[in-house]
């Protein structure tokens, strides 16, 4: 009886072994098909199985496949060359008195003092938006392309002059408030500016070297200024006054092609016109008749001394909208209605007269 539960305790695990080895055995004819034997002295394994050792390239001490490696550095001179993309020049001044009198008159030259005018006494108040086109015979000065001690007499060169020395300050001119003062740099490229690299060539025609100069802008292609002022009527002295508050080159858009778009004129800054009126009264305006009968630009301003025409007022107009806005199709009625504008001021102050 001992003997029988002796027996029935070995049979399982003697099963228990039997099923082990089966095991064991199927695993290993499992990888011997998946795995084949490896050859002796064989490369099997190795990154360089299959390929010839021989023609391998050696990568010791070498920038082989890599892109830190040595690479050959273009050692020719950049010349930068200074300049003011033609706008504006370095001033050259004249080593003898060029002119057959002394002239000292004009560097004591100030402005004179606006009347103070009360706010209780302002009893009109007009804005008007202005354009002149120095293409006209009579704003043929601002185009005046001299040059004197004080540089330039173009009048975009007086301004450009007077941002770049610091006595005014150029605003951006996407509002005419006055709100976003830019550098004397963005100034000058406003017109389009940038710079070009040209090569250097020897007598062999082999490049020397290469020359970084600014974009060559042409001054007479700004010909369009804007000017904003005010009209009022003062009760206290029965007087109707202008007041120019702001004075902005005009350009229109271009195309990446050089093309102009239509209709697209634009003020590209702005300066504070009571700023700048301390640098008009130290130049003089051309006279074509008579050179010594000079006014100075301030005084050409104050006297309204150009022509003009109106793009934009305050007079019914609830949208604020520039006559192009308003008349998108016709020039014609643009300037007569700017005409219409300026009959309205004058009968205004006409209209309190009794006679």
């Amino acid at each position: 009886m001992k003997f029988q539960h002796i027996k029935w305790a070995i049979v399982p695990m003697l099963l228990l072994l039997f099923a082990d080895s089966s095991f064991a055995q199927r695993k290993k004819k499992v990888n011997t098909q998946n795995n084949p034997p490896v050859p002796q002295n064989s490369n099997y394994g190795n990154s360089n199985y299959g390929t010839d050792t021989t023609q391998k390239p050696n990568t010791q001490n070498s920038n082989y496949g890599n892109n830190n490696g040595p690479v050959k550095k273009d050692t020719l001179p950049i010349t930068v060359i200074k300049g003011s993309n033609g706008l504006l020049d370095t001033i050259r001044p004249s080593l003898r008195n060029d002119a057959a009198i002394e002239q000292n008159l004009i560097k004591d030259r100030t402005p004179l003092e606006y009347e103070n005018i009360r706010e209780d006494d302002a009893v009109y108040r007009v804005r008007v938006w202005r354009e002149i086109d120095t293409r006209e015979k009579i704003n043929l000065p601002f185009r005046y392309a001299a040059t004197e001690d004080n540089g330039s007499q173009r009048f975009i060169a007086i301004l450009l002059g007077a941002i770049k020395s610091g006595q005014v300050t150029a605003f951006s001119g996407d509002d005419d408030r006055f709100t976003t003062p830019i550098t004397a740099d963005a100034a000058f490229n406003a017109f389009g500016g940038g710079f070009d690299t040209v090569k250097q060539y020897n007598a062999d025609q082999s490049v020397i070297g290469y020359q970084v100069r600014a974009k060559a802008v042409e001054p007479d292609s700004i010909y369009k200024f804007r000017i904003k002022e005010e009209w009022i009527f003062d009760k206290q002295t029965s007087r109707m006054y202008v007041r120019i508050l702001g004075i902005a080159p005009v350009v229109p858009y271009k195309l990446s092609t050089g093309d102009i778009v239509a209709n697209s004129d634009r003020p590209v800054w702005w300066v504070y016109y009571p700023d700048m009126r301390p640098v008009l009264a130290k130049y003089e305006v051309y006279n074509p008749k008579n050179y010594g009968a000079r006014m100075t630009w301030e005084e050409l301003f104050e006297s309204r001394m150009f022509s003009s025409y109106i793009i934009k007022s305050t007079l019914d107009n609830p949208f604020d909208q520039y006559l192009a806005g308003m008349y998108p199709n016709s020039t014609l009625f643009r300037l007569l209605e700017g005409d219409n504008i300026k009959g309205k001021i004058f009968d205004y102050e006409q209209s309190l007269w009794s006679y």
